[in-house]
């Protein structure tokens, strides 16, 4: 096998194949190293089986709402173990489309897990390859607290091994991933609960959307359980009890799950030979270019600690490639005006400033408006789900710099939105564009 190329990327997630290929198609020769399953979190233990699993507690919710309909629907019980099988046998033909798609773009495939000899070497097993450049996009793994017991939890990547579904959940976070996942367990039948540190849920978003999202939740039949700070898991004879530093305990659950956070996956790189330098977490500093402080070597996607999103690491991974091997000279992703979205249920979509943001940065020149309704969907019925959406503007031309979405349609609506808030788009054009009725996202385009 070759030793020396023009590229080696360490990490075969979403971010450095897309890096890879994009490089290999302007002609370099990239080797790309990787010790697990293509694809990364994303395909294997991310986005792609969670959005599996969103679909399946959907048809639940669906299910609830059929004889608003006049069908008369009886379910009798759900096969978790059989959509597993399915599900994990669609994430296998996915990694093996990632390695077709390396094979096709001409990138050399090494299994195994790399570490710097220096700058310009990487080891693999007993193996040694060298190159010009280096893209370290390893990614990053689940946190777990160093409590007693801890072990006893397991986390997201842990999940989507569980061959049946446990009765009673117990769910420590407050991101994206726990309401996310509390959601899936919730509406597929597991008594959940689901216990937060501070006074509320998601709340690096815009407040607006954890309130609404937490009483959703409540009303949905999630039991939320604020200012709760882990100190051990204990297993009992009834189930995993944890306990707090308060002196109030939980449980018994059969299943703890932690979602406290995700730290990256740089440990067993031996960065230090090569002289890369990392923050207090572990993660690689990089520049607008996402250059690390060694000037061939870059690093793009979790890793980085900027805005885990395969999204975000795809677009960085290509612009890189674009800018290093195909003459852009500047190219670069601006992290700005991101859109996201939540998976949870009800489904949650932004982009942009919070209205905390926006104010700290535009104070008086910053003006909000609000929508609040429930969606035909639930017209005929006796449940009833709010949707809540906001837009944040600034200045007297009312230039919009965020929008935030919760209910169902969060998910689609918001990128066509997103592209008009990135083109610089006001409160008039979106007042100049006509309605499409009877939707969701028409409130986006009538309020006043």
């Amino acid at each position: 096998m070759k030793k020396h190329f023009d590229l080696i990327v360490i990490g075969g997630g979403s971010g450095g194949v897309a890096h890879a290929r994009r490089a290999a198609e302007y002609g370099a020769q990239v080797a790309l190293v990787e010790y697990g399953r293509l694809g990364g979190t994303c395909v294997n233990v991310g986005c792609v089986p969670k959005k599996v699993m969103w679909y399946t507690a959907g048809h639940a919710h669906h299910f609830e709402h059929a004889a608003d309909y006049g069908f008369d629907v009886t379910v009798n019980g759900h096969d978790w173990r059989g959509l597993k099988r399915r599900r994990d046998a669609y994430i296998r033909r996915l990694n093996e489309i990632y390695g077709k798609l390396l094979d096709g773009s001409g990138v050399t495939t090494i299994s195994g897990t790399a570490r710097f000899i220096d700058a310009h070497t990487v080891a693999v097993g007993t193996e040694h390859y060298t190159a010009e450049r280096i893209v370290v996009a390893t990614g990053g793994r689940p946190m777990v607290p160093g409590l007693a017991g801890a072990e006893l939890g397991i986390t997201s990547d842990d999940f989507f091994a569980l061959d049946e579904r446990p009765q009673r959940v117990l769910i420590a976070g407050s991101g994206y991933i726990a309401v996310e996942l509390a959601g899936v367990f919730h509406g597929l039948g597991s008594a959940t609960q689901l216990v937060v540190r501070k006074d509320g849920i998601v709340r690096s978003f815009d407040a607006m959307l954890g309130s609404e999202l937490m009483q959703a939740m409540h009303k949905d039949g999630v039991d939320i359980v604020t200012r709760v700070v882990p100190t051990a898991l204990e297993q009992t004879a009834a189930g995993i009890v944890m306990h707090a530093g308060d002196g109030r305990s939980f449980g018994p659950a059969d299943c703890v799950l932690w979602a406290i956070g995700r730290e990256p996956n740089t440990d067993g790189l031996d960065l230090a030979k090569a002289g890369i330098k990392t923050d207090g977490g572990g993660f690689i500093p990089v520049d607008t270019l996402q250059q690390t402080n060694v000037e061939h070597i870059f690093a793009l996607g979790d890793v980085t600690g900027r805005q885990a999103l395969t999204p975000v690491a795809i677009a960085a991974g290509r612009r890189l490639a674009d800018r290093l091997y195909g003459g852009m000279e500047g190219r670069r992703l601006d992290y700005k005006l991101v859109p996201t979205v939540i998976f949870s249920h009800p489904p949650i979509g932004t982009v942009g400033m919070t209205e905390d943001e926006a104010r700290a940065e535009f104070g008086e020149a910053v003006n909000v408006y609000s929508s609040r309704f429930t969606a035909m969907y639930y017209a005929l019925g006796d449940r009833k789900q709010r949707s809540v959406m906001k837009l944040i503007t600034v200045g007297e031309d009312e230039r919009i710099v965020g929008c935030h979405v919760i209910g169902d349609g969060a998910d689609e609506m918001l990128q066509g939105f997103a592209v008009a808030i990135r083109m610089g788009a006001t409160k008039a054009d979106f007042d100049d564009t006509v309605a499409i009725h009877p939707t969701s996202a028409e409130e986006l385009v009538t309020m006043r």
